[in-house]
């Protein structure tokens, strides 16, 4: 059975559906968790709430034999976080905090490094890019090499260009279309593009109940240019599910999955 990846956050709703999905089928799933929203306009959470928070819900998951994905960019919360049992860490700094990246090797864990222009409660006031795409593919790529310097192997990583985190419309747009280029980093691509303002409409006024046709089509869009990469690319890995807290190859004859979040 292909591995099923399931967000979850702090909705009880969620967690209830996604341990009867698991009773029930048997699923491998990977969850994810986080106690600060990255999103636009979001305020801070101070280190010792996210705790509280994140902990709790990471070591119930992860006592189900679940694969676990800690959502922060604060290295206290990562360690705390991966003592509970979770597996991967999904970093909107990419591990930017130099203490971030020590922690991740110490536990094995893997880790999914995003980019982001700004902070979240700003990044959406002004975001500039020379081009946004190369702009993105130039942070990632010195943060993939960062984090190998740092003993993170490659096979353990992966990058998000962070649609909607310090973009415009067109930037998204942009990222979107030359998604391919990513795969000349050597680790696994994901993307998150539910239900986000840009897939809203033109002025992004659709509530986000109504963005799922949108959702789906930029989800299809980055399945499509995965699919013509994968004949083409140089790269020794290849993006899809992860497994076991790693990313790794889809079954032969399947697309690579998108993980919308």
């Amino acid at each position: 059975m292909a591995q099923t990846i399931l967000i979850v956050d702090d909705d009880p709703v969620q967690r209830r559906l996604l341990e009867a999905l698991v009773a029930r089928f048997g699923y491998q799933a990977i969850t994810a968790d986080g106690g600060e929203s990255p999103r636009p306009g979001a305020s801070p959470v101070a280190t010792e709430e996210e705790i509280v928070r994140v902990v709790p819900i990471v070591r119930a998951l992860a006592s189900k034999g679940l694969t676990v994905s800690i959502d922060t960019r604060k290295p206290v919360v990562m360690a705390a976080a991966l003592e509970a049992g979770a597996r991967i860490v999904n970093d909107v700094t990419a591990l930017g905090d130099p203490e971030s990246a020590p922690v991740v090797v110490k536990r094995g864990a893997s880790a999914l490094l995003m980019h982001m222009q700004g902070e979240p409660a700003t990044m959406q006031d002004n975001p500039t890019y020379d081009d946004a795409a190369l702009d993105v593919y130039d942070f990632l790529e010195a943060r993939v090499r960062a984090c190998e310097a740092a003993g993170i192997p490659a096979e353990r990583l992966a990058v998000d260009p962070g649609i909607g985190f310090g973009k415009t419309k067109v930037h998204n747009a942009e990222i979107l279309g030359a998604l391919s280029l990513y795969h000349g980093l050597g680790c696994g691509l994901m993307i998150g593009v539910s239900r986000k303002a840009f897939v809203g409409g033109p002025e992004g006024r659709l509530p986000p109940s109504d963005r799922l046709p949108g959702s789906l089509a930029a989800a299809l869009a980055a399945v499509a240019q995965e699919s013509r990469s994968s004949a083409s690319t140089t790269s020794p890995r290849r993006s899809g599910p992860w497994r076991d807290g790693r990313p790794s190859r889809p079954p032969a004859g399947t697309n690579p999955e998108i993980l919308n979040n």
